[in-house]
């Protein structure tokens, strides 16, 4: 069930009404909304539900033993046990093939040629989403960071939450079970922000991305044809396509749980307004960033044992970063360039120089800011290239078309309606970027009428381009 779809149009006003009209005791509330999460995610394919239920019964009762575990070493057998199984499944359906086909190239390169046996298999809606949700509860639990907890639904809520069950934000236990197990109440002003914030999701999706990815698939599907010009031009709109699919989802995400009266974590802040790599990654999936800050960087020594300690666990960061988005040497190289291009900034130790928001209380960046998102921005929407392609010969092809094949003529491809879409986007996400999402206080002082005409334009511009129902692209990850 997609967040733009028609079926989630009634499914959502279903479960709100319910929520807060009808079950209104806690306990009923929480009960509904782990069926309501399971029905969302039965809705892509029944048969993975079980493959859901079983992972969070898995961490669920690992949790328990490790947290009655009469000595370490108990303790560390299931705990063990649960990254295990849990790795394993994950390794199974998004990586097995690409081991096997990759093991089979190596051997074909040395004049060994062998047949593999690769297998068929749909990879599950969210998998890495869910399975990351585990790991931290478990991890948690082993360090004696946070205490098991013993209410089934409570634990398969945070879980299977459905606002985030496919594409995230990788919430934490700390941070979401504790607004599981508290009373909630229904709150008018906390209703019309999600409804914004869902709006503004939903336009960025339907409007913004699902129009990018038209004319990025036509060029990148094309690109041996394509002048340089209409190269580049495709690598922006992919670029634009993957940002506002990704935090339009969150958007959506954030926006339906407040409508539930749960805060979850913030995924995106304004990263194409970033003035380095460093800043760039610090705002974009920001929960996957941190999860794997405080997962693996952090127990693989942080930057506390010097330079070579520093470059080797950035770099180990960036290249399983890459390889969690997907079983594509693209995605590794994805990742071993934004390595690349953090690296000055950690030599010099200059990684930390731009915390706060760019221009923050001005209208305008000084030019110095202005140049330095520009150069960020080329930087990224390069590497994105690499991201999109289907594989490294296309990657590279597609680069060397692009700098050799009239990079400067006039692009082939113009679509007009996009040329004023993604600036006025731009605009009123500039307007917005020292807000958790651009439309939280954009207009809230202007007249009423001028600014619900504006949610009206919104509105309009969602169901004039309304119909295809394309899914997430993280969907895939």
């Amino acid at each position: 069930m997609l967040f733009n779809s028609i079926h989630f149009a009634f499914f959502l006003p279903v479960v709100f009404f319910l929520y807060w009209f009808v079950f209104k005791k806690l306990t009923y509330q929480n009960i509904l909304l782990l069926v309501a999460s399971y029905f969302f995610y039965a809705c892509w394919d029944v048969r993975f539900l079980f493959l859901l239920m079983f992972s969070t019964f898995l961490d669920y009762y690992t949790g328990l033993k490790m947290q009655d575990a009469k000595d370490r070493k108990g303790k560390k057998f299931w705990f063990w046990l649960s990254i295990g199984v849990n790795l394993g499944f994950l390794g199974f359906f998004k990586y097995y093939n690409f081991f096997v086909q990759s093991f089979a190239d190596a051997l074909s390169a040395g004049g060994i040629h062998i047949d593999v046996w690769t297998l068929n298999v749909i990879l599950p809606v969210g998998i890495s989403f869910y399975t990351f949700h585990g790991l931290s509860y478990v991890i948690d639990i082993y360090y004696d960071r946070i205490k098991a907890e013993r209410n089934f639904v409570d634990y398969s809520v945070f879980v299977s939450f459905f606002p985030l069950l496919v594409a995230g934000p990788i919430e934490r236990a700390t941070h979401l079970l504790p607004q599981i197990q508290r009373e909630r109440k229904f709150n008018y002003n906390q209703m019309v922000d999600g409804l914004r914030q869902m709006l503004w999701g939903l336009f960025k999706k339907i409007v913004i991305a699902d129009n990018c990815a038209e004319y990025a698939n036509i060029i990148f599907n094309d690109s041996a044809h394509q002048s340089g010009s209409t190269l580049a031009l495709g690598a922006l709109f992919f670029t634009f396509q993957i940002y506002c699919d990704f935090s339009g989802y969150s958007d959506i995400a954030l926006g339906v749980a407040r409508m539930l009266g749960i805060d979850l974590l913030r995924n995106f802040a304004f990263p194409y307004f970033s003035r380095d790599i460093a800043e760039f990654w610090r705002r974009w999936h920001i929960s996957l960033s941190t999860w794997f800050r405080d997962y693996l960087y952090i127990p693989l020594g942080g930057s506390k044992g010097g330079t070579w300690m520093k470059v080797r666990n950035t770099f180990i960061i960036f290249l399983v970063s890459g390889f969690w988005h997907g079983a594509n040497w693209t995605f590794i190289v994805w990742g071993l360039l934004n390595a690349l291009y953090f690296m000055p900034l950690l030599l010099l130790n200059l990684n930390r120089n731009n915390i706060g928001t760019v221009a923050e209380g001005k209208l305008f960046p000084t030019v110095r800011e202005f140049l330095s998102m520009v150069i960020t921005f080329a930087l990224t929407v390069f590497a994105w290239i690499f991201f999109r392609a289907e594989d490294l010969t296309h990657a590279f092809s597609y680069i060397g078309s692009m700098f050799h094949q009239n990079l400067w003529s006039v692009p082939d491809i113009l679509p007009k309606p996009l040329l004023v879409l993604i600036p006025a986007f731009l605009l009123v996400e500039w307007l917005g970027r020292e807000q958790r999402y651009a439309l939280e206080n954009f207009g809230l002082r202007w007249p009423r009428p001028v600014r619900w005409s504006f949610y009206y334009v919104l509105i309009f511009c969602i169901l004039m381009f309304m119909g295809k129902e394309q899914e997430f692209i993280y969907f895939q990850f």
